[in-house]
């Protein structure tokens, strides 16, 4: 009757939810996360009444955005202090007034989109000041471990050490005449100092030995092609941005003394933009491992720079170098994976242990945060199927994707009562986490078993790692965890389930980098020895074409539309990879109907990109006759398609016997 009454004043003007006690409260929340303006919430109600509503509500947070008046006929002072303790925005009394009512919903609802309104606006302000510096810094980042095969840290600490530098410089002379938005400019400039080398063939940018002479003159290229691509924007390239974009392209390969190129200035001829770049450049090629050479060690860095090894700089720079070796190295560090992610993770679990004033309860709402925090940290980052389990209320929600993948609710209240979760988890499977979290210690909170979940009527077996969550009362009590559930199969095929995989992807073509692929693969045949796989390795016939009569923009295109139709024509969980230049590999399940994939494959892909002709040479291998070891797979689908090759473009081969006897011969490369 409440509710009716209610729905009656506010009907008209608001589209209105009704839960019949707290528990339902809960779920509508969880289902439309985001879309809820206000809840008019009353104390008793079965189930769960509405401070442990409340209670709910601060656990997650949604009580700082979502604006609760309360309701009731309870006025005494204690529960109205309790409601305001709670976090509600208002509370009023029944019996109450039609008007009264209204006003103060609409009233509220106003103030809180004021709020976020006026928080927008502020957010928006920042995050357009900083979205293109991070954005370009990020994809430079991926660009420069996709295609020239460095480290993708790379750019990141070039735009660390130049920063550094530059602050030093300005401290030690007035010179440069460098403002502080000038500074932050070839800072973030700085990440374009060798996007030329996109026009670089692979062969001569990832090649693991010394480049001929003829091989140098052509990587020397790179940093007219990059000011040229920065010279061409024609709407942009007055941008101040720009402007040190290009002096950094251009120029960050001449030398203090003019033996550098491509136009040999020298001294102060050369921008001040491009000296502090090039340093930095030089320090952290050196420290960084290549392709073509290990990583040499700081001390030996800085004896090879200040004694002139790797050419003349500036004096002024030398002497900012010398003096932020300290700092460069522990800012270096600090902008590593592993320290980010670490101090992303673990700064609430500090605040934790040296808070000794809060209670309890609160040291045990920021000990789940903390859990929260870093599987969010992946979570963000990854397909992962995430779970949480909590004993009071007792509560199992799950991350979207894992309520995709497994077929369940993302929120399950009493999951014990709940027949159709316990079809999927197993029974069985619930009491025995239940056991195995109940033995876990407040030391050792880890816990890791197999299960085997039936997923659309099939049994699949998963790996489930769970943190067991304790309060920090005198007597500890168990309290739920917090953990994830990981398809020993599907997440070695799901493009997105490691972070590691996001950065191995072809920034050309979106499928993976060799390297990535071959990984994925090894682990692959670890996992399933017993199972038929088929490696397959395709070559664009006469691609280089594509780029000498249109240009390597239009080869990029061609190679995209490739790798498109590749993905459209394989099995959806296959390992699609970019083996080279112009070349691709496809990893998946060997099924009868395989070889039929390979005919439709090699049609789609023999035909035209526009006015450009493309054929295709396709070699497969298959490992149940060849066997599990992923270096003998690629050389035999590699002899298949040479084979393919030879008979003629447009062509895929089988790898069998008698391509062993016309391979004996040539001795493997080392």
């Amino acid at each position: 009757m409440n509710r009716a009454m209610l729905a009656e004043m506010l009907g008209k003007e608001y589209e209105i939810l009704e839960a019949v006690n707290g528990e339902e409260a809960i779920a509508m929340l969880h289902q439309y996360e985001g879309g809820i303006s206000l809840i008019m919430l009353d104390i008793m109600m079965p189930v769960m009444d509405g401070f442990e509503v409340l209670a709910f509500m601060n656990k997650n947070h949604w009580i700082e955005e979502v604006p609760v008046i309360m309701i009731s006929s309870e006025n005494s002072a204690e529960y109205v202090e309790k409601a305001y303790e709670l976090g509600v925005t208002d509370y009023i009394n029944k019996p109450y007034n039609a008007l009264i009512v209204y006003r103060r919903v609409r009233n509220t609802i106003m103030l809180y989109a004021r709020q976020r309104k006026l928080a927008g606006m502020v957010r928006d302000q920042i995050y357009e000041k900083e979205k293109n510096e991070s954005l370009m810094i990020n994809i430079l980042s991926h660009i420069v471990e996709f295609r020239n095969g460095e480290s993708g840290l790379h750019v990141l600490h070039i735009n660390t050490i130049t920063g550094l530098l530059l602050d030093s410089l300005v401290q030690k002379t007035d010179k440069y005449n460098l403002s502080w938005t000038d500074r932050s400019l070839i800072t973030t400039a700085s990440a374009l100092h060798d996007i030329g080398k996109i026009g670089i063939d692979d062969k001569i940018l990832n090649k693991p030995g010394r480049l001929t002479a003829e091989e140098f003159e052509i990587m020397k290229t790179h940093s007219m092609i990059g000011a040229s691509m920065l010279e061409n924007l024609e709407q942009y390239k007055d941008e101040p941005l720009v402007k040190f974009a290009y002096q950094i392209c251009r120029w960050h390969h001449e030398r203090y003394d003019g033996k550098g190129y491509p136009d040999g200035l020298k001294g102060e001829e050369i921008p001040i933009s491009a000296q502090v770049v090039s340093m930095a450049d030089v320090y952290d090629a050196l420290t960084s491992e290549r392709v073509y050479k290990k990583a040499f060690s700081h001390e030996k860095a800085m004896e090879m720079i200040l004694a002139g090894e790797c050419g003349t700089f500036n004096p002024l720079l030398l002497e900012c170098l010398e003096e932020l070796q300290d700092e460069i190295q522990e800012q270096l560090k600090e902008k590593s994976p592993g320290e980010m992610n670490k101090r992303q993770t673990q700064h609430i679990a500090e605040e934790v242990l040296q808070t000794q004033e809060i209670s309890a309860s609160e040291r045990t709402r920021r000990l789940l945060e903390y859990e929260r925090m870093k599987y969010h940290f992946f979570v963000s980052m990854s397909k992962e199927m995430r779970f949480e389990y909590s004993v009071s209320p007792a509560m199992l929600t799950f991350t979207k994707w894992a309520s995709r993948t497994l077929g369940v609710k993302e929120i399950n209240l009493t999951p014990d009562d709940n027949e159709e979760l316990m079809t999927v988890i197993g029974r069985e499977n619930m009491k025995r986490f239940d056991q195995l979290m109940r033995k876990t210690s407040v030391d050792k909170p880890i816990i890791e078993t197999d299960v085997e979940m039936n997923i659309s009527g099939k049994m699949h077996t998963y790996h489930v790692i769970t943190r067991v969550v304790w309060s920090e009362d005198e007597v500890p009590e168990y309290m739920g965890c917090i953990g994830k559930i990981i398809d020993i199969y599907e997440d070695h095929k799901d493009h997105t389930s490691d972070i590691n995989d996001i950065m191995g992807v072809d920034i050309v073509t979106g499928v993976y980098t060799q390297y990535c692929a071959k990984k994925k693969i090894q682990e692959l045949l670890e996992v399933y020895p017993d199972k038929k796989f088929i490696l397959m390795l395709i070559d664009l016939d006469s691609f280089s074409n594509a780029n000498r009569e249109y240009g390597h923009l239009f080869g990029d295109q061609v190679l995209r539309y490739v790798g498109d139709v590749i993905r459209k024509n394989v099995d959806t969980h296959a390992v699609e990879a970019r083996a080279g230049g112009d070349e691709f590999l496809v990893f998946q399940e060997y099924t009868e109907s395989s070889e039929e994939m390979l005919r439709t494959l090699s049609r789609n892909l023999n035909g035209f990109y526009r006015d450009f002709s493309i054929s295709v040479s396709i070699g497969a291998a298959r490992t149940e006759k060849y066997g599990m070891d992923y270096e003998s797979l690629f050389q035999y689908a590699d002899q298949a398609l040479s084979a393919a090759k030879k008979s003629g473009t447009g062509d895929f081969r089988f790898y069998d016997e008698s391509m062993a006897e016309m391979f004996s011969a040539i001795s493997p490369i080392d």
